[in-house]
């Protein structure tokens, strides 16, 4: 069989261990393995939990099959936990959200019942252009109803004092409170937090969150939230979720676009080689479910 196939002007690409699709019909995935077909190629790192990968033709199909899965664990966890905690990212993703901000969806999604937390955040001011919490609120939050008390940015006067390790302090410190008061659900016996929806996307170096190849915050085990005084790209002060935070995520969507993402897609789903792990292939959610949204650019090495 060959690795592409082309059906109805859709891609679809053999991964052993899940279908690549560019529509949102999903066909098979990690947990269904009597399904996949017999490919001789690298085993991809990210196959701890279900995996499902999906390429669409455009970014604009994209961003309308994401509003829909997110608006479907929103009805699903408001249900059953009476929340729905989310974490957000920076970059392109926030864009990527924005079919949420129109019908059915900006009407239909309960916002009140949404907690929003941040994968990452530069330690700048809240009103800084380098915040994260800046690029979400002028983009997506300001725009739905989700309570001011519902929204878990980092210190403002810590960021603004460029203080990473106590900005990292306080924030593992305020995420501990919340599991104690049951906002967050937690993971036993870890002891983790456990977020219904964790939204990523990835750096060209295959980095996520402000977890950079070969950084020592890499291994961190004990930390939910470490923090980063050389990033790589600027600002160079960061904080971070560790990935034992990440992995213990409900759902992971990993949301890519643009060729420049090519490569590093490629070796985390086992198409490419590097000289080291990349960050991305550490992302392995268990028991969660780890999606991949993808368009043709970003899937276009696979």
């Amino acid at each position: 069989m060959s690795l592409f196939s082309r059906s109805r002007g859709l891609l679809h690409i053999w991964m052993g261990f899940a279908l690549i699709m560019a529509a949102p019909t999903r066909v098979f995935s990690s947990t269904q393995p009597d399904r996949a077909p017999s490919v001789s190629m690298a085993e991809p790192a990210i196959h701890k939990g279900k995996v499902e990968v999906e390429v669409f033709d455009t970014e604009e199909i994209l961003a309308v099959s994401l509003a829909k899965y997110i608006a479907d664990l929103s009805e699903k966890y408001t249900k059953e936990r009476g929340r729905f905690t989310v974490v957000l990212s920076g970059g392109s993703l926030i864009d990527s959200l924005r079919k949420l901000l129109e019908a059915p969806y900006v009407h239909s999604v309960d916002w009140s019942k949404w907690q929003v937390f941040w994968l990452d955040e530069r330690v700048v001011g809240l009103d800084s252009e380098d915040s994260n919490y800046k690029l979400a609120y002028d983009g997506f939050l300001s725009k739905v109803p989700i309570p001011p008390g519902n929204v878990h940015a980092i210190n403002g006067r810590l960021g603004a004092e460029g203080a990473a390790k106590e900005a990292a302090v306080d924030y593992e410190a305020r995420l501990k409170h919340l599991v104690h008061t049951k906002v967050i659900d937690e993971h036993h016996p870890a002891g983790s937090p456990i977020f219904h929806l964790n939204l990523m996307g990835m750096g060209p170096d295959g980095h996520v969150a402000s977890l950079f190849p070969e950084h020592p915050q890499l291994h961190e085990k004990h930390r939910w939230i470490t923090f980063v005084t050389d990033s790589p790209k600027p600002p160079p002060k960061r904080i971070t979720m560790t990935f034992p935070v990440i992995n213990s995520s409900a759902n992971i969507a990993m949301v890519v676009t643009g060729t420049e993402q090519a490569h590093a897609v490629s070796v985390a789903l086992g198409k490419a080689n590097s000289p080291h792990v990349l960050p991305v292939q550490m992302v392995r959610p268990a028991p969660g479910e780890l999606t991949w949204f993808l368009d043709k650019a970003a899937a276009s090495q696979l």
